[in-house]
C-alpha cells in the first residue's frame, strides 16, 4: 500500500535567486584562497595570472551553455544521471550516481565541515576531538535547514551566498586603492614559461576554482519556470564567478610581488596584510572569510547532492527508501539523512582528501561524457525538445569536452595509478549492482 511518503513529489519552489545561489555558492569555495598562488607559480607574471582567471571563466561558458540546454530539455532532479539515462545509457547513468554516493558527495561534505572546524580552531584555539565534534555539528545544522523546507533552504542559500561574496567585495573594493601598477606590469619570475605556454599553464591551474556551477542542475525539478531560470542562472553564475576571480587576482597580484605570491600557501591573507587598515589582522580576517565561504559551499552540497539518489531510487536503481519525500516538508528527507550520516562517519576517518583526490579522474570522465550526451541527444528525432538551445550547441559541447579532456590528461599524469584503480573499483562494484536492480525491476514488472 502506498504511503504519503512514497506518493509525495518534490515541487517547484525555488526561484532564480536560489538557483544562482546554488551555482555560485557551490563554486566559490575554499580553493580560491590558495589557488591564486598555484596560478602564479604556473603563469609566472601578474598579467598572465589575471588573464588566466579571465580565460578560465570564458572557457567555462560553453560547459554552462550545454548544461542549460540539457536542464531545459529535462527539468527534473538528478542532473548528470538524468542526462545519461535520456541519452540511452542507463548503466552509465547508474554508475554516475553510484560513484557520487560512495566516493565524492559524502566525502566532500566531510572535508568542508572539517575545514570550517579547523578555521574556527585557528580563531579559538580548540583542538583534537573538539574539531571533529564541531564539524559534526556543522553537518547536523545544515542538514536540519535543508530537511525542513526546500523553500527556506533556498532562501538561506541565497542569503549565505550573498554574505560570502561580501567579504570578497570589501577586500577588492579596499585593495584596489592600494595596488601597485608596477607589480602588475613586472616581468615574469625567473624560470617561468613564457607566452602562450605560460597562459595555458595558468588557465589549467584555475580550473578547479570554477568547478561546481552545474550543481543547480541536480535540482532542476524544483526550480520555478526552468525554461527561463535555468539558462539565466547558469549564465549569470559563470559571469559573477569570473568577475569575482579576475578582480580578486588583480588585487592580490597588485599587492604581492610575484616571487612571494608563487610560493605562498595563503596568498589572500598575505595580500590583505599589505593593506594598511587591515595589517596584522589579516590572518583573522581571512579565517573569518574562509568560514563564511565554506559554509555556503557546505550548505549547497547538503541541499543538492541527495537529489541524485532520489532520482535513481524513483527509477528503481537505488534503495527505494531514497525516493521518499516528506509529506509535510516536501524534501527527499531520507536521502538527505543518509548522505549526512555517511559524511559524519567519514569525519572520523582519515585521508579524506586522498580519497576525494583519487576519484578526481572518474569525476572528470563523468563530466566529459555528460557534455557528449548533448551530441547524442541532438541526433534524436523524437523525445528531445529543450525549451532553450545553446547557440552553436555542438561546438559548445566539443569545446567543453576538449577543456575537460585536457584536465583528464593532466590529472592522469598527476595520479595515474590511483585514478585507474578507482575507476576499476567503481565499475567492478557498480555494474553488478546495476544489473541486479535491473533484473529485480523486470521481475517486479512481469
Amino acid at each position: 500500500m502506498a504511503t504519503k511518503e512514497t506518493t509525495a513529489e518534490l515541487t517547484r519552489k525555488l526561484g532564480l535567486a536560489a538557483a544562482v545561489a546554488l551555482s555560485v555558492g557551490t563554486t566559490v569555495g575554499s580553493g580560491i584562497f590558495s589557488s591564486i598562488g598555484s596560478v602564479a607559480g604556473a603563469a609566472g607574471s601578474a598579467v598572465l595570472v589575471i588573464m588566466s582567471f579571465l580565460v578560465g571563466g570564458l572557457i567555462n561558458i560553453p560547459a554552462n551553455l550545454v548544461y542549460a540546454e540539457l536542464a531545459t530539455a529535462y527539468p527534473e532532479d538528478g542532473g548528470q544521471y538524468i542526462y545519461f539515462k535520456k541519452a540511452g545509457s542507463r548503466p552509465l547513468a547508474f554508475l554516475c550516481g553510484w560513484i557520487s554516493f560512495w566516493a565524492t558527495d559524502p566525502p566532500s561534505i566531510s572535508i568542508m565541515a572539517l575545514a570550517i572546524a579547523n578555521y574556527l580552531a585557528f580563531l579559538t584555539g580548540f583542538s583534537g576531538i573538539v574539531v571533529k565534534l564541531v564539524a559534526v555539528a556543522m553537518v547536523l545544522l545544515f542538514m536540519l535547514v535543508h530537511l525542513r523546507s526546500v523553500e527556506a533552504g533556498g532562501k538561506f542559500q541565497a542569503f549565505v551566498t550573498a554574505f560570502k561574496i561580501l567579504p570578497f567585495a570589501l577586500l577588492i573594493g579596499i585593495g584596489l586603492f592600494y595596488i601597485k601598477g608596477d607589480m602588475i606590469s613586472a616581468p615574469a619570475i625567473a624560470g617561468a614559461p613564457l607566452g602562450f605556454l605560460a597562459l595555458l599553464a595558468g588557465v589549467s591551474a584555475t580550473t578547479w576554482s570554477f568547478d561546481g556551477m552545474a550543481a543547480v542542475c541536480y535540482m532542476s525539478g524544483e526550480i520555478k519556470e526552468p525554461h527561463k531560470n535555468m539558462p539565466r542562472a547558469l549564465i549569470i553564475s559563470v559571469l559573477v564567478v569570473s568577475a569575482l576571480y579576475v578582480l580578486l587576482s588583480t588585487v592580490v597580484t597588485g599587492l604581492l610581488p610575484m616571487d612571494i605570491l608563487a610560493k605562498s600557501t595563503a596568498p589572500v591573507a598575505e595580500a590583505a596584510g599589505k593593506i594598511p587598515m587591515i595589517g596584522g589582522a589579516a590572518g583573522t580576517l581571512t579565517a573569518l572569510m574562509a568560514i563564511v565561504v565554506i559554509i555556503g559551499s557546505l550548505s549547497s552540497c547538503i541541499m543538492f547532492q541527495p537529489r541524485i539518489e532520489y532520482a535513481m531510487a524513483k527509477d528503481g536503481l537505488f534503495f527505494k527508501a531514497f525516493a521518499k519525500v516528506h509529506p509535510k516538508w516536501e524534501t527527499p528527507y531520507f536521502s538527505i539523512l543518509v548522505q549526512c550520516a555517511v559524511a559524519i562517519v567519514l569525519i572520523f576517518a582519515s585521508s579524506l582528501n586522498d580519497l576525494l583526490g583519487y576519484f578526481t579522474l572518474v569525476a572528470l570522465l563523468k563530466n566529459f561524457l555528460t557534455f557528449g550526451t548533448l551530441l547524442v541527444l541532438r541526433k534524436k528525432s523524437q523525445g528531445y525538445a529543450p525549451t532553450w538551445k545553446a547557440p552553436l550547441g555542438q561546438v559548445m559541447a566539443l569545446i567543453a569536452m576538449g577543456v575537460t579532456a585536457t584536465l583528464i590528461y593532466s590529472t592522469f599524469l598527476w595520479a595515474p595509478i590511483p585514478g585507474l584503480v578507482c575507476a576499476c573499483v567503481a565499475v567492478a562494484t557498480g555494474l553488478p549492482v546495476y544489473y541486479y536492480w535491473s533484473k529485480k525491476n523486470r521481475v517486479a514488472a512481469a
